[in-house]
């Protein structure tokens, strides 16, 4: 692989395209600054303005959220792990039917794997535009997102109507259902009890990792941070590795299928039998299956990055061991 055909698997940070209109919140007050990234995947977007950076599969959807100060991401749900680390600002994260379950604040380089099946949400809290940088379970990541049903209700007074075929329709484009095309329906009440509501000393524990404690856990070899033996014990599909100046390698190696770098802090070098690439904080890259390669900092200072790799566990619901 030349490093031309390697840069077409880069999705530098400077470069990623955002959607204003992915979700059905799109036009709701406090929601209506947030813009919506497809990186790696088809995405949960529901708006054909999504645009997506690298459509390979790879068992995993990455995307991310960039939110101003006070914005937030209405509550929902997914049925694959939804795993988001923040790459930049000061994040809380909330979740249940209202929101009132419980929350976190995460600081960047903080991961969460939110448990499946729960409302959650985001806003940040910080003082200038965040970032969060995200993992998705599945290629299709689980069919889409479920709305708490006041977040469509909501909607509409907005202008905009969630379709069941998950397609948004916006009257204040002229935009109506199509023949045949009926609304998302509400989740009923016998519904809505199937949704748990943790307590935040439910979640914290087994779904939350703290930077400093991986960058100390990484302190030799890199720490798994989510797996079936990770710091976050769980099998959504894919495991997420963590490394540092301390634990990265000259070694070379592969995996048989395509794996991807996440560097958190500071700047790398991959390189691979052909070439090299420099890789910064809040860049993406795909690895091609079998290729021999590693990473390692470029520069003195501070350097972190995350790694994800499919595995032949399949996607659904949180694994409680």
């Amino acid at each position: 692989m030349t490093p031309a055909e390697m840069e077409t698997r880069i999705v530098r940070y400077g470069d990623l395209q955002p959607c204003k209109t992915a979700f059905i919140d799109a036009h709701t007050p406090g929601s209506d600054q947030k813009e919506n990234f497809t990186i790696i995947g088809g995405g949960v977007s529901e708006s054909p303005d999504q645009h997506v950076h690298i459509a390979i599969p790879h068992g995993f959807n990455i995307g991310a959220a960039g939110q101003p100060p006070k914005c937030r991401n209405s509550l929902h749900s997914h049925r694959t792990a939804e795993v988001f680390f923040v790459l930049k600002g000061r994040w809380r994260f909330f979740w249940g039917r209202y929101g009132k379950a419980g929350e976190v604040v995460l600081e960047e380089g903080d991961i969460f794997n939110i448990p499946t099946g729960i409302f959650r949400g985001f806003e940040n809290i910080g003082t200038d535009y965040g970032m969060i940088m995200a993992i998705l379970g599945g290629d299709d990541a689980g069919g889409g997102v479920i709305w708490a049903p006041q977040v469509i209700e909501d909607a509409k007074d907005h202008g905009l109507v969630l379709g069941e075929n998950g397609k948004l329709y916006d009257s204040k484009k002229g935009q109506n259902l199509p023949d045949g095309v009926k609304p998302m329906p509400l989740l009923t009440e016998e519904e809505l009890a199937g949704y748990p509501e943790p307590t935040t000393a439910d979640v914290i524990p087994r779904h939350v990792a703290r930077y400093w404690d991986m960058v100390a856990m990484a302190d030799h070899k890199p720490a798994l941070v989510i797996g079936e033996n990770g710091m976050l014990p769980d099998k959504p599909g894919f495991e997420v590795g963590f490394l540092t100046r301390a634990s990265s390698t000259t070694d070379m190696h592969q995996h048989d299928r395509p794996s991807v770098l996440m560097p958190m802090r500071g700047h790398w070098r991959l390189i691979w039998e052909d070439g090299e690439a420099t890789l910064n904080p809040g860049d993406t890259v795909s690895v091609p299956e079998n290729l021999m390669h590693t990473a390692v900092p470029a520069m003195t200072g501070e350097a972190s990055l995350f790694h994800i790799v499919a595995t032949d566990d399949a996607a659904g619901p949180t694994w409680t061991g």
